[in-house]
Parts: C-alpha cells; sequence; structure tokens
C-alpha cells in the first residue's frame, strides 16, 4: 500500500465543480426531446411518440446511472480512484433513479388494473 500525494486545493476543487457540471448535465437530459411534445403535452402529429419509445427511453437513463455508479465503485475498489464522494453521489444517483422508475410502474400496473376491473 502506497501513499499518494494530496492534490492541491485548486486542482481538487476544479475537478469537483467539472464533476457537478457533468451530472447537472445528465440530470437535465430529458428522456424525449421537448419538439416531440407540443404545447398541450401531447406527442404532435409530425413526430408520433410511443410509450414504448418513452420506457425504453427512461430504462437506457436509468441504467447509464448505475453503469456510472458501478464504474466508479469498481475504480474505488481498485485502488485507481479516490473519488469517494463522486462514487457515493453517483451510487444514490442511481438508486434514487432505480426507485423512480419502480414508482412509475407500480402507477402503470395500477391504473391498468384499474382499467381491466371498469364493467363496460
Amino acid at each position: 500500500m502506497s501513499i499518494n500525494t494530496i492534490a492541491p486545493a485548486s486542482t481538487m476543487q476544479t475537478q469537483m465543480m467539472q464533476d457537478m457540471q457533468q451530472m447537472n448535465a445528465a440530470v437535465q437530459t430529458p428522456v424525449i426531446s421537448a419538439r416531440q411534445i407540443d404545447t398541450v403535452g401531447t406527442p404532435s402529429a409530425s413526430s408520433l411518440v410511443s410509450f414504448d419509445s418513452i420506457m425504453q427511453g427512461a430504462l437506457n437513463h436509468v441504467d447509464s446511472f448505475q453503469q456510472v455508479a458501478e464504474q466508479k465503485q469498481t475504480a474505488i475498489d481498485t485502488g485507481k480512484s479516490d473519488d469517494l464522494a463522486g462514487a457515493m453521489i453517483a451510487g444514490q444517483q442511481a438508486s434514487l433513479s432505480f426507485s423512480a422508475l419502480v414508482q412509475v410502474r407500480n402507477k402503470i400496473a395500477s391504473g391498468f388494473n384499474d382499467l381491466m376491473s371498469m364493467s363496460i
């Protein structure tokens, strides 16, 4: 085990700012683009958006968070990185996005069950 030299505070601050900007960009990236939805919130006639494509996009988005968290955790475990805070934040981000996706799935399943139990 070797002791690594600690980087100057300005370098660490710069790295933290870059990481925060990357996380901010990732959070603000929409699952579907704004031009695919018209002003009332429904898909516009020129670009039909299917439920399948929206869910696939959401799944891919959550999966990308999980992969980033896994890569950062692996880098910590193998000693390639000492950014424990970044790994913890990425893990929490992946966990929260997965929880939100599960809640959406549960609401969809509940709505489907309500529709199926309605009498015609």
